[in-house]
């Protein structure tokens, strides 16, 4: 008898494989970066060919560690980071170009052209996305349009289209030789060519993009009884597991975090920050700058619906001052820095690297830091980049009560970043409501092996799995109204310095 689920995380910076229990307690995992190549400025791109050696070491890593094999895997689900977009020959398995990552901001012009010509509340209206650089569709035409080839090939079938899960699962399953090309309606969801309402591809939303239909994977539910396909015995596994689950990493996080019913939340803190809200079987539009989405689809069942709000740069603001900057060694040593002082010493950050996301989608804008004085020094520049993590959420969820008119009584958190006692504190602070992370904080990858265990019976319904859930830290509070007021008008001052930055028609 199989006693564990498997789940391949495979996230902006590194990919993980994690094994859990029934209980939902973590068993083994492996976890190995891969390179961020940077081109020119506003692009960011990844080898898919470094992914997937990263994912299969990941994999046998994790069952080497924990004694294990195939066999004692139940089942295996898929987690990725959503939007970064490959293209490739499923004849010959080379990818056409590297894959552009959902940051990179070179598609700002496709994206004004279209809002320019009316077409973005089409996109808006079906697709339940604003047209912005963040999503798949202007990915994939600036590959069709700038790659030698690249179009024809399409249009002959010898260019296909995935986001990373679609890539890691048609190499799982075989690759050339058979592989499953296929989607989830989540992933789906983040393209600007999936209908919302019909849970499929869109020709009026391919037609604004160019993008032959031909290239898509087929849709799936995000778990799926019906298997997308079995592990290759010759790959990483080195046996055959049920591949049978595939959620996007925000929307795995929102399984992990059990929030079933509508009206709950939760956010992730990871490259940047995510916060989801099922809003249950209905589509709601959003009127304060949020995404509509699919939040998961449990085999033949309605899909579950979210508002999202999307933050580009939180923890890679982290990074920054730790590979740019270089005035902390490792990201967990923000944490001391910040604490040398008191506060921000008057200065605020934005980390605009790759513009605005939720809910200002302005493309335009660039990081800065404002407030400086002689005074300053790097403790408060740490300070302030915990605190722009903290002040980019409030954004969002300012946003989703608007929205929703759902006030949170508290909010769930997870992702490697809520280590971070200090960062909790000042969300809880910032937000003015409490804070609460899970017994286990990785809950994306949780979420996918969640979603692969009820395919098969692992775990019975969704009940079985909220019992699991278990808080571990919750931080209530500390601010006064009037310090909240203060510190937030504060940052919304530091946003107007960030507009208008980029010239977008000479970019």
């Amino acid at each position: 008898m199989s006693h564990y689920v498997g789940a391949v995380d495979q996230g902006t910076t590194s990919t993980r494989f994690m094994i859990f229990d029934h209980e939902g307690r973590e068993v083994a995992r492996h976890q190995l970066e891969h390179a961020q190549i940077l081109p020119r400025a506003g692009w960011v791109e990844h080898n898919p060919i470094e992914i997937l050696e990263r994912t299969c070491e990941t994999i046998e890593g994790a069952l080497t560690s924990g004694n294990l094999t195939a066999q004692d895997l139940a089942a295996v689900g898929i987690t990725n980071q959503r939007e970064t977009t490959v293209v490739w020959n499923p004849k010959t398995g080379e990818p056409l170009y590297n894959a552009i990552v959902w940051q990179d901001t070179r598609t700002d012009r496709i994206m004004r052209k279209l809002e320019q010509a009316g077409s973005g509340d089409i996109i808006r209206s079906k697709a339940g996305l604003p047209p912005a650089t963040y999503f798949s569709g202007g990915k994939i035409q600036w590959i069709l349009d700038n790659v030698d080839g690249a179009r024809a090939a399409a249009e002959r079938g010898e260019a296909i289209f995935g986001n990373i899960d679609t890539w890691v699962i048609w190499n799982l399953t075989g690759g050339i030789n058979g592989g499953a090309h296929i989607t989830d309606v989540t992933n789906a969801s983040r393209t600007m060519l999936f209908n919302l309402a019909t849970l499929d591809w869109d020709d009026q939303l391919l037609g604004l993009f160019g993008i032959p239909r031909l290239m898509l994977p087929a849709v799936r539910p995000s778990s799926d009884s019906n298997f997308y396909g079995m592990t290759r015995v010759s790959g990483p596994f080195k046996g055959e597991v049920p591949l049978c689950a595939d959620l996007g990493d925000q929307q795995a996080a929102t399984v992990g975090q059990v929030c079933f019913t509508p009206g709950e939340a939760k956010n992730t803190y990871g490259t940047g920050n995510f916060m989801l809200l099922n809003t249950g079987t209905s589509i709601v539009p959003s009127n304060a700058g949020l995404l509509t989405t699919v939040c998961y689809q449990f085999a033949d069942q309605q899909p579950i619906y979210a508002l999202e709000g999307s933050v580009a740069v939180t923890g890679s603001a982290v990074q920054w001052l730790r590979d740019q900057l270089g005035i902390i060694k490792h990201a967990a040593d923000i944490e001391a820095l910040a604490n040398t002082v008191a506060d921000n010493g008057g200065i605020y950050f934005v980390p605009a690297f790759s513009g605005l996301y939720a809910p200002y989608w302005r493309s335009d804008a660039r990081g800065c830091v404002v407030g400086l004085s002689r005074f300053n020094d790097k403790g408060h520049l740490a300070r302030a980049t915990l605190e722009a993590i903290c002040y980019q959420t409030r954004d969002v969820l300012d946003a989703m009560v608007k929205d929703s008119g759902v006030n949170l009584e508290v909010l769930k958190v997870d992702g490697g970043a809520t280590v971070n006692d200090t960062l909790m504190q000042l969300q809880a602070d910032i937000l003015g409501v409490p804070v609460v992370r899970p017994v286990v904080p990785e809950t994306t990858a949780l979420g996918a092996a969640y979603a692969a265990g009820l395919a098969v019976g692992f775990w019975r319904n969704e009940e079985e799995m909220r019992h699991n859930w278990q808080a571990d830290k919750q931080w209530e509070p500390r601010w006064s109204a009037d310090q909240r007021a203060t510190g937030y008008a504060a940052w919304q001052k530091a946003i107007e310095r960030t507009l208008n930055w980029v010239d977008l028609d000479k970019s």
